[in-house]
């Protein structure tokens, strides 16, 4: 069941390659993710120490667990993944004009995974040409529709 898409994300980038991550969460954030409350916007993920991170991925606090005074809703989460997926997404991260990009939240029996893109950036003209190819597919289905 997907939770959460980064659709921003997926306007602004190509996407040309997906793996699949886990996430390491506390209780009460994974409730709140199961609830709705995970935004992508802006995210993206980092290399640190053999280990890779997402960064601004925000997740609201879970309101039955009460005030909790130290919690950050955009502090950084650990992805896990493979050592080898690591070392590969780290090098195409330092390559020209690529990123990586969290691209949907959901779940996968009962735990919370994360579906990170390998991503080359839109140019604006790109968006522009987008959007019309959607405008006329939309109005080629009115237009079948009314028929």
């Amino acid at each position: 069941m997907i939770l959460a898409e980064n659709k921003r994300g997926l306007f602004d980038y190509d996407i040309l390659e997906k793996f699949e991550a886990g996430l390491v969460l506390r209780g009460f954030e994974v409730k709140s993710i199961k609830d709705g409350g995970v935004q992508l916007k802006g995210s993206y993920v980092t290399f640190h120490n053999d280990g890779a991170y997402i960064i601004n991925m925000h997740i609201s606090p879970y309101k039955p667990a009460g005030p909790l005074p130290d919690y950050n809703p955009t502090a950084s989460r650990h992805l896990l993944l493979r050592k080898k997926q690591i070392r590969y997404l780290r090098g195409k991260s330092e390559e020209k004009g690529l990123t990586i990009i969290p691209t949907k939240v959901y779940t996968k029996n009962r735990l919370v995974k994360v579906e990170v893109a390998v991503a080359r950036g839109r140019k604006t003209f790109d968006k522009r040409e987008l959007i019309k190819k959607r405008e006329i597919k939309r109005e080629m289905e009115k237009a079948r529709k009314y028929e």
